[in-house]
């Protein structure tokens, strides 16, 4: 194997802990009786077992957060804000303790880990501002002594469904606007990665929040569907896989609730013969390896116009042997580049995509299948691959993988890549590098994609502007964070008021009686 391994000390044995709800300002046990295994995935340990809700756990979930929605609700802008700020300033300071979770479950790289929960603040912090990004607006007259004005108001209690990939940046793309705006939010983890949706609950607690507006609901589909269902529960945000997205959309919409249900993704980078070779093979092994490829705005497909390809293939490989892959909490304070897959099933089911495309004809210039870790040999360790000439028709160009597969596809031209990008199912991210300013304005003009990288992999919006991409990649009509954010969570309410002048309220002049529609003389 080319690649670098990082040899570890064996790990000591670890007894499973119970990993349990957060409901009424406390971690509640469960009494479900169900349960799910939680591991380590650089060493393959069931570290905990985590509750699996069932209908009574719900419904006190839900009911905890009406009742904290009605209490939070109440509180001045000015007080809500505090909170606000004061949950920012505590995840600053203790941020690593939460890398180190995401780490021990995910198995991402603490560095990693720490980027998820910097993105993640950005959200915060633009939701510390929310009196300015929730305010109504007034006209004055617009008829004889007649004013209209608009409130926005929270929607009450909001579900939050996120994945296993960002245990903390994904629910902080919706919750810090959600309770900034005076809603009560009902967080549902992933079960695989479960612990620091409860951290933060801690942490929220500490800040000033008050019991039931921010509660977590440990489970898989018995839950989901108790959130899509119930009445009370007004929205659901989700991240997650297309399938399940689309499920989440259909069923949550069904019953009369907001929905913004963001799917996976296929992105492309396309690059023209003109661009800086060197730059687009560290863009292409940062957005195509980093996070182990588990991310939806990882470049799985490099677009290569001829004649570049070859030497393209060259320089990819030659950084990919620089690659370090271990542990992400690093040996003797030294952090690999790459850490494991989230679980077993999983990483077999990555390297069955390289089979289909070995099947179908591709080449694979560098394998990851059968990787091990010295030390480490129970883990979840798959090493970055490349492989060249995907057919386009083969389920390894057309279905997103989720892990560090990289993907060469030769064309032949701009027009060609484009063609190829426009005619797939997803329409998340992609990337064009070139040093071609027009090329790049067409490009941006002309791609059905959300977001859009020029000579930038990972296009990933700041916090005051949207996340969310087209096609069966989002579903619902608003996108995460951003402007889109904070109309989500709010609805307006438009007053139209008259108020009579008192001397015309004496002299009995209030405009007398007018059966016909109400109109602006």
């Amino acid at each position: 194997m080319s690649v670098a391994e990082t040899a570890a000390k064996p790990a000591a044995p670890v007894v499973a802990r119970s990993i349990s709800h957060w409901i009424d300002g406390a971690e509640r046990p469960s009494a479900s009786g169900r349960t799910a295994p939680v591991f380590n995935p650089a060493t393959g340990e069931i570290t905990a077992h985590v509750a699996l809700a069932d209908e009574d756990e719900i419904a006190q979930a839900i009911a905890s957060a009406e009742r904290g929605f009605r209490v939070w609700s109440s509180y001045s802008a000015a007080k809500r804000q505090a909170v606000l700020f004061s949950f920012r300033e505590l995840l600053n300071v203790r941020k690593r303790e939460l890398a180190a979770i995401i780490t021990s479950e995910h198995g991402k790289v603490v560095s990693d880990a720490l980027g998820e929960i910097l993105r993640g603040q950005e959200v915060v912090e633009l939701a510390c501002g929310f009196p300015s990004l929730i305010k109504g607006a007034y006209s004055e007259s617009v008829s004889t002594g007649v004013d209209v004005y608009s409130l926005k108001q929270p929607l009450g209690v909001v579900g939050i469904i996120s994945p296993f990939n960002f245990p903390a940046m994904v629910p902080m793309w919706f919750f810090p606007i959600a309770i900034a705006a005076g809603n009560a939010v009902i967080l549902k983890p992933s079960e695989k990665d479960p612990s620091a949706a409860l951290w933060m609950a801690a942490l929220w607690q500490e800040a000033g929040l008050p019991d039931g507006v921010f509660t977590v609901l440990q489970g898989d589909k018995a839950a989901v569907d108790g959130l899509l269902t119930s009445p009370i529960v007004e929205s659901i945000s989700f991240v997650g896989s297309t399938p399940i997205a689309q499920y989440i959309y259909e069923t949550a919409s069904r019953y009369g609730k907001r929905v913004q249900a963001l799917g996976g993704a296929k992105n492309h980078m396309l690059v023209l013969p003109d661009a800086d070779l060197d730059l687009v093979a560290d863009s292409a092994i940062n957005a195509g390896y980093g996070a182990a490829g588990e991310r939806c705005m990882a470049v799985s497909v490099v677009l290569a116009v001829d004649p570049i390809a070859d030497d393209l293939i060259v320089r990819i490989r030659e950084r990919i042997g620089r690659l370090r892959v271990g542990d992400g909490a690093g040996v003797d304070g030294v952090e690999p580049d790459m850490g494991p897959l989230i679980s077993g099933v999983h990483r077999d089911k990555v390297a069955q995509y390289v089979a289909i495309a070995e099947a179908d004809g591709a080449a694979v210039v560098v394998d990851g299948r059968d990787f091990r870790v010295d030390g480490r040999e129970d883990g979840f360790f798959f090493g970055p691959t490349l492989l060249d000439r995907v057919p386009t028709d083969s389920r390894a160009y057309t279905e997103e993988i989720f892990g560090p597969v990289l993907s060469i596809v030769r064309v032949a031209s701009y027009d060609e890549g484009l063609a190829l990008i426009n005619s797939g199912q997803f329409g998340n991210g992609t990337a064009i590098f070139t040093n071609d300013g027009g090329a790049a304005r067409r490009f941006q003009h002309e791609v059905h994609v959300g977001m859009i990288g020029i000579n930038v992999p990972i296009p990933v919006p700041v916090a005051y502007h949207s996340f969310g991409g087209w096609k069966k990649s989002l579903f619902g009509d608003a996108k995460a964070y951003g402007v889109h954010g904070f109309e989500f969570f709010t609805r307006e309410k438009a007053v139209t008021a008259r108020w009579i002048d008192p001397a015309r309220r004496e002299s009995g002049d209030h405009g007398g009686i007018n059966l016909g529609f109400p109109r602006n003389n």
